[in-house]
């Protein structure tokens, strides 16, 4: 038992605890930041893409080995509990009767595919497949008879919370390296070490070990400065090569993305990995030096900066160790998959903290548009999370794919929003069943 207990400390210890997928989008910038729209579903066999940038691709001179300094292990949490969640009447939904709720429809029928087996889901999906030709009328009916709405409460008590967004960029690349595409996405490395936290102790739910195996311990696995090298650790497991190293960048803050060849083919990549190195905004970086302001530190932003920066580019990327590694995505699917493992719907799909909030569950959100006060309400699933992605009352807004999507992304950010979840009647809310 003593030996079990030590050799637990030491993983505790030595690497860092992480939750999988992608961080939000860098600070974003008020007025112009990056959008979206509706999803562009672009089959890996033609890319349907927007026209390129005017501007060459952002490359670097040259590669340095980067020191980061040491991870501190991460605060242990408790248990997956919903017991914050608030029972309410569905008159508190405002805005609810006036959503299109066939918009959802779709989304919500992905999240039935992958909840349907479990038993407090079973009912409520069952219903929900057997729906034919639905109806706003017949959708909202069939909503009141299987669900009931929670609100989303803070752990202080509080109502409120922020809303970001993300989107499914576009990249150029190619199969092979070549001197234009110099910069790689990896797979995810054989000596990678992942350890479910929460199968050993239920109070770490939801919770990740990652590292290496260094001797008999397991020690933090390599940072971004120690894989962006001209020697890099992780050579022979290149899965595609882009032309702009910014764009690599925020392909991993997104977890998803299209690069297309230049053939035309587009091929559809997604989260396979991560580090479990922790997050560090580098938008944030470049504000507390004081070479940006808050209202430019958006992705162009950045990508402006390197550019007039390009010797100082490689140091600024490098202050993030957090890195993530890639998978090629089968053909034909209607968008990139997210946590729960189906593909994600533009505008109706959000990412969550499952400590909070139920994975796959519909989600009722009340906040407003982008940089705007007009109200966006509308009903969301719950099918993704993120690493950035912390809190009840918190979610990631998924916009689609594409320049638009990326501004709407970017220009998210808001407060004062609040969160209702659907739930089966005879959900149970708390970890220890009561």
């Amino acid at each position: 038992m003593l030996r079990c207990l030590a050799v637990l400390l030491s993983l505790w210890l030595a690497a860092c605890v992480e939750q999988p997928v992608k961080p939000a989008i860098e600070s974003p910038a008020p007025p112009l930041p990056e959008v979206l729209h509706t999803p562009v579903s672009v089959p890996p066999q033609a890319c349907v893409c927007e026209p390129a940038e005017t501007l060459p691709p952002l490359q670097i001179p040259d590669v340095e080995r980067y020191a980061p300094p040491p991870v501190k292990p991460g605060e242990p949490t408790k248990a997956t509990e919903f017991n914050l969640l608030r029972k309410t009447d569905w008159t508190s939904l405002s805005g609810f009767d006036q959503d299109n709720l066939g918009a959802a429809w779709g989304a919500l029928l992905q999240s039935c595919a992958a909840l349907k087996k479990q038993e407090a889901w079973r009912s409520a999906c069952e219903a929900a497949i057997q729906l034919a030709s639905p109806t706003n009328e017949s959708i909202n009916a069939l909503l009141h008879e299987y669900f009931t709405p929670y609100q989303v409460i803070n752990p202080d008590g509080s109502d409120t919370g922020l809303i970001t967004g993300y989107y499914q960029p576009l990249l150029k690349g190619s199969r092979t390296r070549t001197e234009r595409y110099r910069y790689p996405l990896y797979t995810k490395p054989a000596d990678l070490i992942t350890i479910e936290l929460g199968t050993i102790y239920p109070d770490l739910a939801n919770r990740r070990l990652r590292g290496k195996i260094n001797g008999n311990k397991l020690a933090p696995y390599y940072a971004r400065g120690e894989i962006d090298v001209a020697q890099s650790p992780l050579a022979g497991r290149e899965l595609i090569w882009v032309d702009d190293v910014v764009d690599l960048f925020f392909l991993q803050i997104q977890g998803s993305g299209i690069v297309q060849l230049e053939n035309g083919e587009g091929i559809s990549v997604g989260y396979a990995e991560q580090n479990g190195q922790p997050y560090q905004s580098i938008g944030k970086v470049l504000i507390d030096r004081g070479e940006l302001t808050a209202d430019k530190a958006s992705m162009q932003g950045i990508k402006e900066w390197g550019r007039r920066n390009p010797d100082k580019l490689r140091d600024l990327l490098n202050n993030n160790p957090s890195y993530v590694f890639f998978r090629e995505l089968p053909n034909g699917l209607s968008g990139p998959l997210g946590a729960l493992g189906v593909p994600i719907a533009a505008e109706r799909s959000i990412a969550i903290d499952p400590r909070y909030i139920p994975l796959g569950a519909p989600v009722f959100l009340s906040t407003t548009q982008p940089n705007s006060t007009k109200p966006l309400q509308r009903l969301m699933l719950a099918q993704d999370t993120g690493g950035a992605i912390k809190g009840a009352v918190r979610a990631d807004f998924y916009w689609g794919t594409g320049l638009e999507a990326g501004r709407q992304a970017g220009a998210m950010k808001q407060r004062d929003s609040r969160m209702w979840v659907l739930l089966p009647k005879g959900f149970v809310l708390n970890f220890s069943g009561r």
